[in-house]
């Protein structure tokens, strides 16, 4: 189809044309169909739009009793971010106590449309009356009610915005799970063979009588306090998933990133031996017991209180699983994969409690495990942290990253012997790596030119350079100055339409030729820095690229991604 120029052109300027209309064609609050049935908030969108699932929240306004917000139903996909989205209608299953007369609900969701064009627009809270009676008793946690496809077409029919009706989204396919099990089962493994674990194992074996009552009794004994770090583990799976409504959405926000990265950076630095996160001795040798503690009973307490020992080496490992299973908010998967989980932590308690097996000296070996581990994690923090720090700031933690890899790996120790030598040469590798990368992060902080430009560069740094930030009125003085119009980018951190639009469309030469020669480009985030431009410039949605004059008139807006041949005719259009 590209062959034809002259259709792609046109097609262009007519895509360009149409977007130029400051009304999308979408209402985030009139074609967003509200209501309530069946003890559950409907919320629909129309074809060719989504929710987002991380800003998805029912909550009471006032009055008496108390509202509970139930598991929310699957995702049917995913968006640019890898966040969960629905499609069509989601009903949000709620449950009340103490309610009274007419409870007003604030209903909070976030739209986005899709395709070139597509924007998402900031999240939209509304108030829906309910009836108290029809609000269901709180109860244990249920899925919402499912209805025949029939009744649901039909009733589809009254929604005042058009409204795509889709089935129920099917299950995780069978392979999916078994494989996501089988990752957290093998990392419970790897957890029962850091030092906080692996020397407790023969010492634990000892104090529940395991060894000598012959291979019966030490399997049921072992498989008892399994069952019972069994118990711990699943308890903070499903805690952690029915967070997930509430927790989703703040997890996005640096003021939550953030800590969370800096903690688990000092697990990480825990694990290399810099110091021991442990709990008091005191209270390590009351849980641990004399030793008189014998039987199901003691076993089965000693497997409760494993998970508090065990922290300072496997906290690292679980509070990944931990944070995945709360961003997931599937309170029977959460509990699963913690389950699972401590079962394969448990599977040397049962081979030494069974065979009163001779488990391999700690050594040099347990201490590079170690270490790996705390590879692993300082990796994820600086990956947690990528779409809410500056790009320099991105380079220079890998940077960081790959140094204390090579550091790990023996870069600057003697090497002996082959598998010494191959494992120096990875680590030397690694470094040139780091250095590499802290050196690009020193170009795209200080706007410095070390190594020659690269097309990582171009997309991070060309296409910001020369852009102002956040300061319109800087903004329209330098054009009354240059005689040019003023191109406005206006963004959020949570908008997944304007991290493309910085990846592939700003960094397009030629669009970047005609800024350079007609505009002076400016980057404001009118959601969180500059929302008292919100109005004032009548934002609805992001991204929205405007063109103003120099006296700050606007001559014309563009809503959502558009790729840069489309916006290239916008903003060469008269």
């Amino acid at each position: 189809m590209r062959v034809l120029t002259t259709l792609v052109l046109s097609l262009a300027l007519a895509v360009a044309a149409w977007a130029q209309r400051a009304d999308p064609g979408f209402d985030p609050v009139k074609d967003v169909s509200l209501r309530f049935e069946k003890g559950a908030v409907v919320v629909a969108v129309p074809e060719g739009a989504h929710l987002k699932a991380s800003f998805m929240a029912v909550e009471k306004k006032a009055g008496p009793g108390t509202l509970k917000l139930g598991k929310l139903p699957p995702t049917t996909a995913k968006d640019e971010l890898g966040d969960g989205i629905w499609h069509g209608r989601v009903q949000l299953p709620v449950s009340g106590a103490g309610l009274s007369g007419t409870v007003t609900l604030a209903v909070t969701y976030q739209p986005c449309t899709e395709g070139e064009g597509g924007v998402c627009y900031p999240p939209t809270t509304r108030s829906l009356s309910v009836k108290a009676g029809d609000i269901p008793a709180e109860k244990p946690a249920e899925g919402p009610p499912v209805f025949p496809m029939e009744k649901a077409l039909e009733e589809a029919k009254v929604i005042a915005a058009p409204v795509v009706v889709v089935p129920p989204a099917p299950a995780p396919e069978r392979s999916g799970l078994l494989l996501s099990l089988l990752l957290v089962f093998l990392a419970g493994m790897g957890a029962s063979l850091t030092p906080c674990v692996f020397p407790m194992i023969p010492i634990t074996m000892a104090i529940i009588g395991a060894k000598g009552g012959g291979k019966a009794k030490g399997f049921a004994l072992s498989g008892t306090l399994v069952l019972g770090m069994a118990v711990t583990y699943t308890t903070l799976g499903v805690l952690a998933a029915k967070s997930g409504a509430a927790f989703g959405a703040f997890a996005q926000r640096p003021g939550f990133l953030i800590p969370v990265s800096l903690l688990f950076a000092v697990f990480a630095v825990s694990l290399f031996g810099a110091f021991e996160i442990a709990l008091p001795a005191g209270l390590a040798a009351k849980l641990q017991g004399d030793g008189s503690r014998k039987g199901f009973g003691g076993a089965f307490l000693m497997g409760l209180v494993l998970g508090p020992l065990s922290a300072p080496c496997v906290g690292p490992v679980i509070g990944a699983v931990l944070v995945a299973i709360a961003q997931q908010g599937d309170v029977w998967l959460g509990g699963l994969q913690l389950f699972v989980f401590a079962l394969g932590m448990g599977v040397l308690f049962l081979v030494v409690g069974t065979f009163s097996a001779a488990l391999p000296r700690s050594g040099d070996w347990l201490t590079r495990f170690k270490q790996g581990m705390g590879l692993v994690v300082l990796g994820f923090a600086a990956w947690n942290v990528r779409l809410v720090v500056p790009e320099w700031t991105n380079l220079a933690l890998w940077s960081v990253v790959l140094m204390t890899s090579a550091a790990v790996l023996g870069a600057f120790e003697a090497a002996e012997g082959l598998v010494a030598q191959l494992r120096r040469g990875a680590a030397v590798l690694l470094l040139a790596l780091a250095v590499l990368l802290g050196i690009r992060a020193a170009e795209a902080g200080l706007a410095l030119t070390l190594l020659g430009s690269s097309s990582s560069q171009i997309a991070a740094g060309d296409s910001a350079k020369g852009w102002l930030e956040q300061d319109l009125e800087a903004a329209l003085a330098k054009a009354q100055a240059e005689r040019k119009v003023v191109l406005v980018d206006i963004y959020a951190d949570w908008c997944a339409q304007c991290k493309e639009l910085d990846e592939k469309t700003w960094p397009d030469p030629a669009v970047q030729a005609w800024i350079k020669a007609n505009a002076v480009a400016i980057r404001i985030d009118t959601d969180a820095k500059r929302k008292d431009l919100a109005t004032k410039l009548q934002i609805r949605s992001y991204p929205t690229v405007l063109l103003l004059d120099a006296e700050g008139r606007e001559l014309r807006r563009i809503l959502g991604y558009q790729k840069p041949q489309s916006m290239l005719a916008w903003l060469e259009a008269k």
